[in-house]
């Protein structure tokens, strides 16, 4: 029951006091469950939100889904992710209610810019991190290059690219690469 208790309420701090969404969240989630509380190690908060970008839904509640999981199988699981959603959610609700006049206050809206530059650079820091954590080889730079540019290019260009033809995508080129690997290798050891 403690270790349900701390599950929740970790994920709810995160998820109470952490604005501009799943993102932002990561380097939180990271130092609260690597760094501190030990729960999963550094390759497995690269991994876990690695498969949370894969899989439907918002990466910081998977994160929390996978993380609660791991410590307390699906009871954990389920407390994590409602620590997780339940702070959020009552924060928008009421929000809700006062909504017009919430936001017509001038130094809302000063802080809601503030808040906006803040959560730009909590992503670019969870980007840093994992990219630090990556094997550093050149394939691992090729790939970093290629996304980036692609996701330039996407822009510049404001083309409409589902975001589904971008995960096939990125899945095709790392079996190629997978199976390249393998090959390369010279056995069929996986």
């Amino acid at each position: 029951m403690k270790k349900l208790a701390e599950l929740f309420f970790t994920f709810a701090k995160i998820g109470l006091f952490t604005f501009g969404g799943g993102y932002a969240m990561l380097p939180l989630i990271e130092r609260s469950c690597v760094e501190q509380k030990k729960w999963i190690s550094a390759e497995d908060m690269l991994n876990i939100t690695v498969l949370a970008e894969s899989t439907p839904g918002p990466v910081a509640i998977n994160c929390a889904t996978f993380v609660g999981n791991k410590q307390k199988g699906f009871a954990g699981a389920l407390i994590a992710t409602l620590g997780m959603i339940i702070p959020p959610f009552t924060v928008i609700f009421i929000i809700s209610l006062f909504f017009e006049k919430f936001v017509s206050v001038q130094w809302v809206s000063s802080a809601f810019a503030g808040i906006k530059l803040a959560v730009g650079i909590l992503i670019i820091d969870a980007a840093v991190r994992m990219i630090k954590k990556i094997p550093k080889n050149a394939l691992t730079y090729t790939v970093i290059a290629v996304a980036a540019c692609s996701m330039l290019l996407i822009d510049i260009f404001s083309l409409k690219l589902s975001s589904l033809v971008l995960l096939l995508a990125a899945v095709g080129l790392g079996l190629v690469l997978y199976l390249v690997k393998r090959r390369t290798r010279g056995g069929n050891q996986v």
